[in-house]
């Protein structure tokens, strides 16, 4: 694609969701009165530049992130980093040098996250955080969240993607016309407000995808960022579309919003990051984490009827012969911290549940297993250290399509600020 279709798209993208910022008006009852935090700590490099250090950097607040005038349209990404261990590389997801050639087939030059999950009718469905297109026009075509679609079955060469077709909802890709990737669920893009929205976990229950996310209101320290709320968007058209149910807010401030559920103060705030497991019993199991990188993972369970009636929702007490609890103010960790960006599924080879997550502090990739959701879960295993993550790799999202002794899972890496798909094998997990 020529950089000046792709600044055509942005400027029809740009309107388009100045259209949709009353569907923000929550966000701002939300925040009245919140302060403004400091301007946050670099990390992150989109574009080639020095962003912010969660999922990507503010776009709505922060300018270009290393973008404009002069800088590589299609973005730093660098050569498959070659990793050989507990877990060894296959091939980038997203970004220019990747086998979908994002950038010229979705004006994607980088991206994070690549959470996974089968759409209910053997699609794997893919959501992105932050996304960037053309580094060298003024907001480097700045996306709060976009969705990919794969057909592909075999991972062992990668995960391939179609082509997009605008208005499809089985093609490669949520687009909008000449193939340019659309954002899924908007934001305000307004600092101290709402400066993204962030895809963390996702489902399918019977033909309805579901989709949780978190509002950022602000980036702070490496590692730390303040949310306005999480919940839970929904679409019925195999992610075409997105709807926000706002009965599943969970809002992490101690504030009233009309016609929302009431909050518990410090308590909401648990489940601001989430993770998904379809139960070997019947039930869903949803984990969660606070915001940031640096909180224990807790774990509710729910029916799958029930996903939108938090009211319904189950927490787990962690203390010996009690019973599941619908007192949110209940749960214990079942993995301490620090956790970030986790994803769990079960494993039929090992006939229990395997959880990847990061670490924040020690800089590794880790893994744990255990006979129930609630636990107890072993001790962690170390997939990446510190010197295989050079770069910057966290974020590892288990692949529904992994099975026998591979477990396949994404990872994001910071300095090429893209998503690449990553082999463990069950013998490391036991």
């Amino acid at each position: 694609m020529s950089n000046t279709s792709h600044t055509d798209r942005w400027g029809a993208l740009m309107r388009a969701r100045t259209r949709q910022i009353a569907m923000g008006a929550v966000l701002t009852l939300v925040a009245s009165g919140l302060g403004v935090l400091s301007a946050p700590t670099v990390s992150a490099e989109p574009c080639g530049g020095i962003g912010g250090p969660g999922s990507s950097p503010l776009f709505g607040s922060s300018g270009s992130a290393g973008g404009g005038p002069g800088k590589d349209p299609r973005g730093p990404q660098g050569p498959l980093p070659d990793i050989r261990g507990n877990a060894t590389s296959v091939k980038w997801v997203t970004g220019p040098l990747s086998p979908n050639s994002t950038y010229d087939r979705f004006g994607i030059s980088g991206t994070d996250l690549g959470i996974t999950w089968d759409n209910g009718a053997g699609q794997t469905l893919m959501a992105f955080g932050d996304t960037f297109g053309n580094c060298s026009v003024a907001g480097s075509q700045w996306r709060s969240n976009v969705l990919m679609r794969s057909d592909d079955k075999d991972l062992s060469d990668g995960i391939s993607v179609a082509n997009g077709v605008p208005g499809d909802p089985n093609s490669g890709a949520v687009v909008q016309p000449a193939g340019f990737a659309s954002e899924i669920v908007p934001s305000l893009g307004v600092a101290g407000i709402e400066d993204t929205v962030i895809p963390t976990a996702a489902i399918a229950i019977g033909k309805t995808q579901y989709m949780n996310y978190m509002s950022v209101r602000e980036w702070g320290a490496p590692g730390r960022w303040v949310t306005n709320f999480s919940a839970i968007a929904t679409s019925t058209d195999n992610g075409q579309n997105w709807q926000t149910a706002r009965e599943t807010i969970r809002i992490n401030t101690n504030v009233s919003v009309p016609n929302l559920p009431p909050q518990v103060e410090g308590n909401s705030g648990k489940f601001q990051m989430n993770a998904y497991v379809e139960g070997q019993d019947g039930y869903i199991y949803q984990f969660g984490t606070p915001n940031g990188r640096f909180g224990a993972a807790f774990v509710s369970r729910f029916k799958p009827e029930d996903i939108l009636n938090l009211d319904r929702y189950e927490y787990a007490p962690q203390k010996p012969g009690d019973p599941w609890s619908a007192d949110i103010i209940d749960p214990k960790p079942v993995v301490t911290e620090p956790v970030s960006e986790l994803s769990v599924a079960w494993n039929d080879t090992l006939k229990r549940y395997v959880m990847l997550y990061g670490n924040e502090i020690d800089r590794t990739i880790l893994a744990r297993t255990a006979e129930k959701p609630e636990g107890p879960w072993s001790p962690p295993k170390t997939l990446l250290n510190a010197r295989e993550t050079a770069g910057g790799i966290y974020a590892p999202y288990i692949h529904p399509l992994s099975s026998g002794d591979d477990i396949y899972f994404t990872a994001s890496r910071w300095s090429d600020y893209n998503v690449l798909l990553l082999r463990t094998n069950v013998g490391v997990l036991r």
